[in-house]
């Protein structure tokens, strides 16, 4: 991954690099406390994410393993990167700690931010900023939860609509989908790959 002087990181081609970041969404009656792991890849767009009642490097390998690396594979492109910050879900001895073996096991390097930039990962960062805006702010206007489950599907939902209807603007999707941005661009991620 290459650094842009702005701090934000830049990918050659999906699955060049990802960005997984925890955001706490808030406190459900009954249910406690509700964060959710998220990941981005950097390069289409395309969006992950999963809620969880904690924070740990278990559920932080979980989102991975129950979603993006699928996801990867089924596409036949391999996630080569993944860049987070330095909370204790995702840095740890790489001999015990869970998010560390996961990444080792599956191949995928490890890049950290530098020490209070949040910047650094930025698209994940503004990933949060428009699941804040333009789904929970609404939804939780609209509708009670009590199940973690009933917001998952919902959550779900809306990502569907992110991944595959709504157009962005940015680099590499150009008035595209990330869903389109990615699955339009998969000769390039291969041909990097022979490349290499």
């Amino acid at each position: 991954m290459k650094k842009e002087a702005h701090g934000e990181v830049e990918s050659d081609c999906p699955g060049y690099g990802g960005a997984q970041d925890t955001f706490y969404v808030g406190t459900l009656k009954g249910v406690g406390r509700i964060y959710q792991q998220t990941f981005v890849d950097t390069y289409s767009k395309v969006a992950f994410a999963k809620l969880y009642d904690h924070k740990t490097a278990v559920t932080a390998a979980d989102l991975l393993n129950d979603q993006v690396v699928p996801f990867f594979e089924e596409q036949e492109v391999p996630l080569h990167r993944i860049l987070t910050d330095r909370g204790t879900e995702y840095c740890g001895s790489p001999d015990s700690h869970e998010y560390e073996l996961y990444l080792a096991i599956e191949n995928i390097d490890h890049t950290r931010t530098k020490v209070k930039s949040p910047q650094t990962n930025g698209s994940v960062e503004r990933l949060h900023r428009t699941i804040l805006t333009e789904f929970y702010r609404l939804t939780f206007r609209k509708k009670i939860y009590t199940t973690l489950a009933e917001l998952q599907k919902d959550l779900d939902e809306w990502l569907r609509f992110y991944n595959e209807e709504r157009i962005h603007q940015g680099r590499w999707c150009y008035g595209r989908t990330p869903m389109q941005t990615f699955l339009e661009t998969i000769p390039l991620a291969k041909e990097k790959v022979l490349a290499a």
